[in-house]
């Protein structure tokens, strides 16, 4: 259990009494029993103890390690009926950082998180929301009636020694000055002096660092969102989208004006949505940004995809390939003609798969040819066409003019429809190599996807040679980990899922990451992919000439040898290589 940590209250007395001796109140323990953090009878021991020792139940839950600091700051939040606020996933605005002075929060342990100057309310975190003398303090220096929330001191601690160092409290402060002024009384338009219009600098600054913090985190999207009286800027991190800053609306037009002119986009037109790509560079690495705009009711809302230039792509036991399914794929691979389909959702890692197997059969001696929509990233060697529906360039018109280019190598960004199914086909019988990917749910379901595309299926079973389905999840923090058992219920249903699979010879344990600064308080850090691979056998193939249905496919496929999707995400589980949670996340059907 993880130790708390004792929370200096400086509440008056009469408050004290109240919470530990109110016979007809229920008292910190109480609620702990509510919310299930502590058994009734370690409960009524913590008040035995209080009446035998005369200490607090709050001491005495600390001194013994009973609970964790999370859960006794939740309980205190529900106790005084101050809302609890989990640091870790709560944006952060840098304009709330400028009103409150660093030293001021280290002082009385208290961390801005948001401020409305119209209203003059600032919305700040406490480790003891009852400490009203802090609270008067800062309502006294800042001149804004505070609004406190409960948390974590030691979130708090953390957060005001990184939050303060790296935040844009400066850049946003200058750059609202220049662009209004303070007071919100009425406003009268005086031509003689300068409009609100932002110093280029100003908003360079922050653009600069919203790029910065993407790459240090690990980001592969940055989300700028319009709201009514803010703009909210979201990362997705690990394949999960968290809510890391909150800008003032006031500086929303600048800085998607600044994004627009480095994307090459018209910054007047504000009706349809725009696309632009541009490049990032920092100490480290360089990054390619695709940039795209869409209005909304409150303003234009920016999505930029990063994409690193750096670091190359990963081969396929790097991507968590291995085992049979990792050799069916490389002799499917290895051949000179068929059609070999990836499969999965948007996001599931699908193109990362195919630039890898591609980067691995690149040679000089073999002539390979892409139809992307768009093209990712640019390997060396391939040619890489991206789509343009617009002038005609669709997947179908393309692939019918990569026939007349002497490819030994295709890839088909993804097969949509009956034409570029049948011309997919027709490349792979003519002796060419086909790879694309189709949106499935498992590998034995792109059969039937195709067939309902009208493929011919006597044509489908001799040109189809291999399919994957993939998902992506989030590994474990290797340096923060720690092993549990889990219980009776979870082991029965991962001995169904695996069946000959499971390891019987040894005791179950599974694993979880600590939340730790290092890995954003997630307890994970990087990605990697659970598959199955399907080889068209002969026994299959025939299966696809009777038009069986992907259940009747799979289990088939199955009883040859094929691990599922759950299959391979549950031993990844048991390898400690990922949590069971976050198999359950992406592999429950």
């Amino acid at each position: 259990m993880v130790g708390c940590v004792k929370m200096i209250v400086s509440m008056p007395a009469k408050q004290v009494q109240k919470s530990d001796t109110t016979d007809d109140t229920p008292s910190l323990v109480d609620v702990l029993v509510t919310q299930g953090s502590l058994t009734s009878q370690r409960g009524e021991q913590v008040k035995l103890a209080e009446v035998q020792s005369g200490k607090s139940q709050e001491d005495i839950l600390c001194d013994q390690n009973m609970v964790s600091e999370e859960e006794l700051t939740k309980a205190k939040a529900a106790y005084y009926n101050v809302p609890f606020v989990d640091l870790s996933s709560s944006p952060v605005n840098p304009d709330a950082l400028s009103a409150l002075p660093k030293e001021v929060a280290e002082r009385f342990l208290v961390f801005p998180l948001d401020v409305d100057r119209n209203l003059k309310i600032l919305t700040i975190a406490m480790a003891d929301p009852l400490d009203l003398t802090a609270i008067e303090f800062v309502e006294q220096k800042t001149g804004m009636r505070i609004k406190p929330l409960t948390a974590e001191r030691a979130k708090i601690v953390d957060f005001i020694s990184v939050r303060y160092a790296t935040s844009l409290s400066q850049q946003v402060t200058a750059a609202l000055k220049e662009v209004a002024p303070d007071d919100s009384r009425l406003k009268t338009l005086d031509l003689s002096v300068a409009t609100g219009v932002i110093r280029q600098e100003k908003t360079t600054e922050i653009v600069n660092h919203i790029m910065e913090f993407s790459v240090k985190s690990r980001a592969s999207d940055i989300h700028l969102e319009p709201q009514e009286k803010s703009t909210r800027v979201r990362y997705r991190i690990d394949g999960i989208l968290q809510e890391k800053l909150t800008i003032p609306k006031a500086l929303h037009d600048a800085i998607v004006s600044r994004i627009k002119i480095l994307s090459g986009m018209k910054i007047d037109e504000k009706r349809i949505p725009q696309d632009g790509r541009f490049n990032f560079k920092t100490v480290d690495e360089e990054v390619d940004l695709r940039v795209s705009t869409v209005p909304t009711s409150w303003g234009e809302k920016i999505v930029l995809r990063l994409l690193k230039k750096s670091g190359g792509v990963p081969d396929l036991p790097q991507l968590g390939l291995r085992g049979r399914a990792l050799k069916n794929l490389e002799d499917a691979v290895l051949r000179p003609h068929g059609i070999i389909t990836i499969c999965g959702p948007t996001g599931s890692g699908k193109t990362t798969t195919l630039y890898s197997i591609i980067s691995k059969i690149n040679t000089p001696k073999v002539n390979i040819m892409t139809l992307e929509d768009p093209v990712e990233y640019k390997i060396a060697g391939v040619n890489q066409i991206q789509i343009n529906p617009s002038v005609g360039l669709t997947f179908a018109s393309g692939l019918r003019a990569f026939l007349r280019q002497d490819p030994n190598v295709i890839l088909v960004g993804e097969i949509r429809d009956q034409e570029t199914a049948d011309l997919a086909i027709q490349a792979s019988l003519t002796g060419h190599l086909v790879f694309s990917t189709l949106h499935t749910n498992d590998a034995a379901g792109a059969l039937p996807r195709l067939l309902d595309m009208h493929a011919e299926p006597f044509l489908l079973a001799s040109s189809m040679t291999c399919i994957v389905a993939q998902r992506v999840l989030r590994k474990i923090d290797t340096n923060n980990k720690e092993e549990y058992i889990p219980a009776t219920k979870v082991v029965e249903d991962m001995k169904q899922v695996l069946g000959p699979l499971f390891p019987e010879s040894r005791e179950i344990k599974l694993y979880r990451g600590k939340p730790t600064p290092e890995n954003d308080n997630s307890g994970y850090i990087g990605r990697i992919a659970i598959f199955e691979v399907l080889p068209v056998s002969e026994k299959i193939s025939r299966l696809i000439l009777e038009r069986r249905p992907a259940s009747d496919i799979e289990k088939l496929a199955r009883e040859e040898g094929m691990i599922t999707l759950k299959q391979d995400g549950y031993m990844k589980a048991l390898e400690g290589i990922t949590s069971l949670e976050e198999v359950l996340r992406v592999g429950q059907e």
